[in-house]
């Protein structure tokens, strides 16, 4: 059974500005973040191999959108007592449904990735 919001409807309006779901949406929606989902996938992964997984991310970038899915309750983040200490990452069930949605993006743009690059060079000559 998904779990439905239970807010007001200005919360969950993507059209007004200052709604809680266009919040979300902007923060969630942008490409390290579903980069980030679509690499840890089923996996728990510590710093360095989602960094690894992701080319051209830095460091800050990593860090920065790790907090913020790790605020949004989309992943989990583990500090095991040891030392240095060992910190992983693992989709929380929100993240892993949201992946659903990802990779719904992804296999569209390997679809549609040829239509798109032969519009892009027609619209270009």
């Amino acid at each position: 059974m998904t779990k439905q919001y239970s807010g007001s409807p200005e919360d969950a309006d993507l059209r007004r500005a200052d709604s809680l779901a266009r919040e979300i949406f902007t923060n969630v929606a942008n490409k390290w973040a579903l980069l980030i989902i679509e690499a840890l996938g089923d996996r728990t992964l510590r710093f360095g191999e989602v960094r690894n997984e992701i080319e051209g991310i830095s460091h800050k970038m990593l860090t920065q959108n790790l907090r913020m899915l790790e605020r949004y309750g989309l992943i989990e983040r583990t500090v095991h007592p040891t030392v240095p200490p060992r910190v992983e990452y693992t989709l929380t069930e929100p993240g892993q449904a949201l992946r659903v949605t990802i990779d719904g993006l992804c296999d569209w743009t390997h679809r549609y990735l040829g239509h798109i690059e032969a519009s892009r060079h027609r619209f270009d000559a």
